[in-house]
């Protein structure tokens, strides 16, 4: 494409960056990119929030999506006409019922991965190898979920039933990897304490479901553990939302000033009281492979964002400064709350998920500042591991 950005080498210790190839305006879309593979996350999944199995486009009405959120059935939404979900272009696998948002999904994922992973007539069999790995990830990983082992699955799967083989080894290839003991200390990070036996015991039922002989290096200790990290530094977190597309539609309707007070008040509302009965998990959320998105390197004052605006896997890079042709477009790997720290809480963090020491300008213009965070940042400091690790890969 002839795309305003191009992933160029920095250095050996950063890696790639992302480069602009011409003046980009504050608020212009600086790429829209597919996943060479995504996945929805599995509890997210088993707790009914409906995605398509391919791209993870919501599939309830915006209605039935507040229904749930809300535990009340009898929840009417105004506006229904600014629902963007079609249910009729809705198809299911024939074999295993998985359901797709439409026969364009449906026939991409049996092309690329589907007929290995269709589980068929054994979708509710728990001794089926597939679903043996899934619910052993399930027993390790609980929510907030930051990622999942049907994104390696898919990964094999895909390669299973490629012609051409060493081109999707090359795609999969362009991935930032890892030494042994960063990728062991990311595995970690994800499996916690018990992660060398949990890890060798994903590696036998990964490779009792999967196994194939021109990847065998993948199902050996050490490829399964670069896999796994491969996975754990680059997943990028998908979030979708009928309710919210509905939300971002009626923002958009012209309405005269009392109707107008009426409906913001009323989402206003509905937000505060999804929040009691749901807490945060409103989207349906997985994560995939990006492979320009991944180039991205952080900063503590991005020039750009990644979103999901369209409703389903495409992540959409938007301009949050003007960009210069040849400078580096940067994202925040932190969320808003995180950015406003202490340069050493940052760098805590950052260290901690994604093994780098921030050199951004704003962490440069701080670096005389105390080694210290200040105390209202202390008494935070022990509960903000697991939403760290959250906003990690969930950021939508």
């Amino acid at each position: 494409a002839g795309a305003a950005a191009e992933a160029r080498f920095i250095s050996s210790a950063k890696g790639k960056g992302l480069f602009a190839t011409k003046n980009i305006r504050k608020g212009e879309t600086v790429f829209v990119e597919r996943p060479v593979v995504s996945s929805q996350f599995l509890w997210n999944a088993l707790y009914n929030y409906r995605a398509c199995d391919h791209c993870l486009r919501a599939l309830e009405t915006a209605e039935e999506n507040a229904q749930r959120l809300l535990g009340k059935s009898s929840l009417v939404l105004p506006h229904p006409e600014q629902c963007s979900i079609r249910k009729d272009l809705h198809q299911q696998c024939p074999r295993c019922q998985v359901t797709y948002c439409s026969a364009e999904c449906r026939q991409a994922a049996l092309e690329q991965y589907h007929q290995v992973l269709c589980l068929g007539q054994s979708r509710d069999d728990p001794t089926h190898p597939l679903n043996k790995l899934q619910e052993a990830w399930r027993n390790m990983h609980y929510p907030p979920e930051t990622s999942s082992i049907m994104l390696m699955a898919r990964m094999v799967a895909t390669i299973k039933q490629a012609k051409d083989k060493e081109w999707w080894i090359k795609a999969f290839s362009q991935f930032c990897s890892k030494t042994a003991n960063e990728e062991e200390e990311i595995v970690h990070k994800l499996l916690g304490d018990k992660f060398k036996g949990q890890l060798e015991l994903l590696r036998l039922l990964f490779t009792e479901a999967l196994y194939d002989e021109y990847l065998s290096r993948w199902f050996t200790p050490e490829g399964f553990q670069s896999l796994f990290a491969l996975v754990g530094t680059n997943g990028q977190g998908i979030g979708t939302s009928s309710l919210s597309q509905w939300v971002h539609a009626c923002d958009a309707l012209d309405l005269p000033m009392l109707q107008r007070e009426e409906l913001d008040a009323f989402i206003d509302q509905l937000y505060k009281d999804i929040e009691k009965e749901s807490g945060e998990f409103l989207n349906c959320e997985g994560s995939g492979l990006y492979v320009l998105q991944s180039c991205c390197n952080h900063s503590c004052i991005p020039n750009a964002e990644t979103s999901f605006p369209e409703n389903n896997f495409l992540l959409h890079l938007t301009a949050l400064e003007d960009i210069e042709a040849g400078e580096e477009i940067c994202i925040s790997y932190l969320d808003c709350c995180q950015r406003e720290r202490s340069r050493h809480s940052r760098n805590k963090i950052l260290r901690e998920n994604y093994l780098f020491t921030c050199s951004c300008p704003k962490c440069l213009a701080q670096a005389d500042d105390a080694d210290v965070t200040s105390d209202e940042e202390e008494e935070g400091e022990g509960e903000t591991d697991d939403a760290e690790l959250e906003d990690e890969m969930t950021d939508v």
